[in-house]
């Protein structure tokens, strides 16, 4: 964490970066990580924790196996999203911005992946797809469970 505050201690706005930097390497941002960043860049915990909370990529727990997310953008939304989320909870066993039980998938809602024309559009640990039904998404998760 110290060597993430190293690089961008000279960085104007060196919170954000730091972060990034912070979920890349470890998949998510450790709440303990607010005391220390504070510290670091003299800002209050309060602070800290506010930019964390207020961007929804950055998560503060580690991630599952499986990260969906799914637009509800009004373009994809009109295509099908709400039902496509709908199947999504009950297939995975968990709400929106939740984990399931056993931690095997997570499910979280982003508003445009900029692929409107071909929505519903759903990302799977990372890759994009769109047009996604309910059956489709039940294909693209089993094939990402049998290749990770």
């Amino acid at each position: 964490m110290r060597s993430a505050v190293a690089a961008h201690r000279a960085d104007r706005g060196a919170l954000l970066p730091i972060l990034h930097d912070l979920q890349a390497e470890f998949g998510y941002v450790d709440p303990a990580a607010v005391p220390i960043l504070a510290e670091e860049l003299n800002l209050s915990r309060a602070e800290v924790h506010g930019v964390i909370s207020f961007y929804h990529d950055f998560r503060t727990s580690a991630p599952a196996g499986t990260h969906v997310r799914i637009c509800r953008a009004e373009a994809c939304q009109a295509a099908g999203a709400d039902e496509l989320v709908e199947h999504a909870r009950a297939r995975l066993g968990t709400g929106i911005g939740e984990t399931s039980p056993d931690r095997t998938a997570s499910l979280d809602q982003v508003f445009c992946f900029g692929n409107c024309a071909l929505g519903p559009t759903v990302e799977i640990n990372g890759r994009i797809a769109g047009r996604v039904s309910p059956r489709r998404f039940d294909a693209l998760l089993d094939r990402t469970v049998h290749t990770v």
